[in-house]
């Protein structure tokens, strides 16, 4: 099998490129991505000289590169993850965001139609979204595959928006697709912009840790390699056109989890008790802040036998231990130098 997966060398990507890749030595995996400032190679370096795994530089924006590659790579499958995804820059700039995650999407999935051209057996388009398209909850409930859509950022409405254009080539063109709305991700290689790493990158530099509001917005955490699990097992097992919630049956108010983080992180870093809590900072709240995301995995733990391996508590551990332990990837990437790198190796984008 030659499976592309787009946006392989981003945070979540680059997890199932690596489980991928270790698990299916006899698939080609090709790892499509950009290189924009949240892809970054170095996630992967450990998997670089494997035989079947390959980088291709590019956007999905580029209808004429993606359908030369499936020319030449005749892909059987499609993981689809590139996609910018960060809710403050998408209210900053959401053209951006209507660029990569629809229009990009829509060159994928227009690719594919091209390529197979009718022929789609053995094929599969397998798009990996958010529950964000869901909205909002209030304090009781849980999100289903059922629940209406009803974004309310530029990012949430562009997600959802891709993920109806999947649905639509399916029903229309015969594509076989399947898709995932997954929960908040954390772990080893997110980039620092989001909560938890942003977290531990000011609570180890003694800087002020914003928190939205008064950190009551609640989320459901989900522990990025379990994420690659269950997208491993909704591409191997999932049914053809179906949708399948990811979440960490994990739900934390944001001060809980900023004030848990500082109380690690104080015992990581041998501070006293309560030390870090002092950094905490309470700023102005996000335009829309949706108030809670809870998912409902039920669907997916009883029909493909997947659960969360850890819990929060030790996901978090995990997460801490590995940015301690690789705190020149954080500066690096906290200061830009691996893009200019990758400018000069790939070309500017």
């Amino acid at each position: 099998m030659n499976l592309l997966i787009t946006g392989g060398a981003g945070f979540i990507g680059s997890h199932v490129v690596r489980l991928f890749v270790e698990s299916y030595p006899h698939y080609n995996i090709f790892n499509l991505d950009a290189l924009t400032y949240a892809g970054n190679l170095q996630n992967l370096a450990d998997i670089e000289g494997k035989p079947n795994y390959i980088f291709l530089k590019g956007d999905i924006t580029d209808a004429a590169f993606l359908e030369q590659i499936f020319r030449e790579h005749r892909f059987d499958a499609v993981v689809h993850l590139a996609a910018e995804s960060h809710v403050d820059r998408s209210i900053a700039g959401p053209m951006a965001f209507v660029e990569t995650n629809v229009m990009g999407t829509v060159n994928l999935l227009e690719a594919c139609r091209r390529a197979w051209d009718g022929d789609y057996e053995g094929k599969l388009f397998y798009h990996v979204s958010t529950d964000e398209v869901y909205g909002s909850l209030g304090a009781e409930g849980l999100f289903t595959e059922e629940t209406p859509y009803d974004p309310r950022s530029p990012y949430s409405a562009s997600k959802a928006a891709s993920d109806h254009f999947v649905r639509a080539w399916h029903h229309t063109y015969g594509i076989p697709v399947k898709l995932s709305n997954c929960s908040n991700n954390y772990g080893p290689n997110h980039f620092p912009e989001k909560l938890i790493p942003l977290a531990i990158h000011n609570i180890k530099n003694s800087k002020p840790v914003p928190v939205y509001g008064k950190g009551e917005n609640v989320r459901d955490w989900l522990f990025v390699k379990d994420h690659a699990r269950a997208i491993d097992a909704i591409f191997h097992k999932g049914k053809v056109g179906e949708t399948y919630n990811v979440g960490g049956v994990n739900e934390w108010r944001n001060i809980d989890l900023i004030e848990l983080l500082c109380d690690v992180m104080d015992e990581k870093l041998g501070r006293g008790k309560g030390e870090s809590r002092k950094l905490i900072t309470f700023v102005k709240d996000r335009a829309g802040h949706d108030a809670r995301y809870a998912i409902d995995s039920s669907k997916l733990m009883e029909e493909l036998s997947w659960e969360p391996s850890v819990t929060f508590e030790e996901g978090l551990r995990k997460t801490v231990d590995w940015y301690l332990e690789n705190g020149a990837w954080l500066e690096e990437v906290t200061s830009g130098h691996y893009q200019r790198y990758y400018a000069q190796q790939y070309g500017a984008r």
